[in-house]
């Protein structure tokens, strides 16, 4: 896109108030990750103050008709340029966005900041005191807020919808209940099947495991998979996210938990895939609506598919076991490859969705859909959703919940975001990291030897030149199509984890 100023003036004007406004909304994000990260307390008031002033002031600048005038003025350029060149795209993406845009009022858009940043500290200190109650009146107000934002979009078949699209354009609650039934029928019946079994002993990953010296193996295992600390950092927060202020400057987060290292590593290897795929963006897409992922299920299915297809495999432990052997000697110098690889691959029906194994895992997600639906259509009152999750996590995995800090209140997605859209992409993802990683190993079937050996360029090189490079340019169902030829289907997945787990428990 560097030409583009030659070709049409217009263009160019439009890319210089389109990085205007990029700017303003990366310093909120920056602020956001300040938030999370380093901030004390005594900033909460004036941090959401701050980020709904830029988020405002970004969403007027777009907003402008101007911009709508510029974009009509691009029609006919748009319209004689191949669909999928850099430039057409860049017009059109920046148009559906500008549709959607022109429905929220600015006012909106700071209130909803304004409260989000509030919401997010009353959760911060709400969870580790076990008071649901403390965080309910911001969580009703979450709610409001949440039903007045789809409100902007008339004429939906459910009020989830505009919310669901915003996250996984092309997709809405009807279709996302069909897929979950579909792959909740398959999944069920394996999920018994282990769990009539002896449960695997995963003790060897409960020891003792000194903070610095996790964070210092899963940082040397993330530049391996190609993760560019020239352009990126890691930092620790109560719940690990990715965010990204350029293509130059994109960041993680984890938690570790000195008594259990599936916690800092595998959060770690998950984040490092969302910024693998933003590192990865088209330079020249920078600060335009080209440089992020495509959708949430998307960029889910690249942190799903570096956690588990390849940090969760025998092939990546062949190479890194022995070097977490010599970082741990006394904890794991007599632990076999085999009991390691069996416990970080353990099924079982657990409290937590984020160390929830890739079997039972979806079930935690279509819990959270289904009651974020619920909530929605207002058959499901704020003050009663811990009863609700509780006897959902009874009746879908039978699990008694001892408190909320472990049930309604574990995700902040809800304390910090929208209610409503805000989980099917970790479903979706899953599906999805199964056919692109067949996609990568049909084209090069050498990859899982070179994982064996520590080599993920073949890997990271064809997600590359496949997925990350083209940012937004296309939808999910068009890069599902355009990668593996076919459309989203849950029979990868299926195949992936009746194949593992199969071998694993002896289905």
């Amino acid at each position: 896109m560097q030409t583009l100023e030659k070709i049409h003036p217009k263009l160019q004007e439009l890319k210089t108030s389109l990085t205007e406004i990029n700017d303003l909304e990366s310093a909120a994000a920056l602020l956001y990750w300040d938030q999370a990260t380093y901030m004390p307390d005594g900033g909460t008031a004036a941090r959401g103050r701050q980020m709904a002033t830029l988020r405002q002031i970004a969403h007027t600048k777009f907003t402008d008709p101007a911009i709508g005038q510029l974009l009509e003025d691009l029609r006919d350029y748009e319209a004689s340029l191949p669909y999928d060149s850099d430039k057409a795209s860049l017009i059109r993406v920046t148009r559906h966005d500008y549709q959607r845009a022109v429905k929220i009022p600015p006012s909106f858009t700071a209130k909803f900041s304004y409260h989000s940043a509030e919401c997010y500290e009353a959760w911060a200190k709400a969870r580790p005191a076990n008071n649901f109650a403390a965080v309910q009146p911001y969580l009703e107000k979450t709610l409001e807020l949440s039903r007045e934002m789809a409100n902007f979009f008339p004429g939906y078949e459910h009020i989830a919808d505009p919310l669901i699209e915003d996250a996984d354009y092309g997709m809405k609650a009807k279709s996302v209940r069909a897929l979950f039934a579909q792959l909740r029928a398959a999944l069920v019946p394996i999920v018994d099947a282990i769990a009539s079994q002896p449960l695997v002993d995963a003790s060897v990953l409960h020891s003792s495991f000194p903070e610095a010296e996790q964070i210092a193996f899963s940082l040397k295992v993330i530049k391996q998979l190609g993760y560019d600390f020239q352009r990126g950092r890691q930092d620790k927060t109560l719940h690990p996210f990715m965010t990204k202020f350029s293509i130059g400057d994109v960041r993680i987060t984890t938690r570790v938990k000195e008594n259990d290292l599936n916690e800092g590593l595998f959060s770690t290897i998950h984040e490092t895939g969302h910024a693998l795929y933003e590192q990865g963006i088209n330079r020249e897409f920078e600060a335009t609506p080209l440089a992020t992922g495509t959708s949430s299920g998307v960029h889910e299915s690249q942190s799903r598919l570096w956690e588990n297809f390849v940090g969760r495999s025998r092939n990546f432990w062949q190479f890194f076991y022995p070097q977490l052997q010599a970082v741990f000697p006394s904890q794991l110098g007599n632990v076999s490859l085999d009991k390691f690889y069996r416990a970080i691959n353990k099924v079982e029906r657990s409290l937590i969705r984020t160390d929830a194994d890739e079997v039972t895992y979806n079930l935690h997600v279509m819990i959270r859909f289904d009651l974020e639906l619920q909530l929605l259509e207002g058959s499901l009152a704020v003050r009663d959703l811990p009863e609700a999750w509780n006897e959902r996590y009874r009746s879908d995995l039978g699990i008694i919940l001892p408190n909320d800090t472990d049930g309604v209140l574990q995700d902040v997605h809800w304390y910090g975001g929208m209610i409503g859209g805000m989980f099917q992409g970790y479903t979706l993802g899953n599906v999805m990291s199964a056919q692109f990683f067949a996609a990568a190993v049909k084209a090069n079937p050498e990859i899982p030897s070179q994982i064996e050996k520590g080599d993920f360029n073949t890997l990271h090189n064809w997600l590359k030149e496949n997925i990350y490079q083209h940012g937004r340019k296309y939808t999910a169902a068009e890069l599902i199509e355009r990668v593996t030829g076919g459309v989203l289907s849950i029979d990868p997945f299926i195949n992936y984890i009746q194949r593992k787990y199969g071998e694993l428990y002896a289905l």
